[in-house]
């Protein structure tokens, strides 16, 4: 690769719009529960489907004036522990271990602060996309 190309590479790189490596396409639920609102932009102007779910983002283009390609809801051990932030009622208090959340049948992600870590899953709730 030349100066050129590594220049060009540094810039995709810098602006976010490279794949990370073994990046996977979002479940259906990771793309269709998140609000058109709260969407982050994932690609840029004109990307397609392909290369949008190719750097592991969600793509759907029927909401006007909203990023298409954007960033999936986290992903859970469980598809009914997939929503946004908002959306989690507590199930458990602070400090309640993973194993006793599951002993509750709730989902359990301590990985944003300051939210309910142990929530009540998300019930007869298909995922569409």
């Amino acid at each position: 690769m030349g100066p050129r190309g590594i220049q060009l590479l540094a810039v995709l790189l810098a602006l976010g719009l490279c794949a990370p490596a073994g990046a996977q396409k979002p479940s259906a639920c990771q793309c269709s529960r998140i609000e058109a609102s709260h969407r982050k932009n994932c690609g840029f102007p004109g990307i397609s489907a392909a290369e949008c779910f190719n750097t592991g983002c969600c793509f759907d283009s029927r909401v006007p004036n909203v990023p298409w390609c954007f960033h999936p809801l986290p992903k859970q051990e469980l598809e009914q522990c997939v929503m946004e932030v908002a959306a989690r009622k507590n199930c458990g208090y602070p400090g309640i271990s993973p194993q006793e959340c599951a002993s509750r049948n709730c989902c359990f992600s301590d990985t944003i602060r300051n939210v309910p870590w142990c929530f009540f899953p998300i019930l007869n709730q298909d995922c569409h996309y």
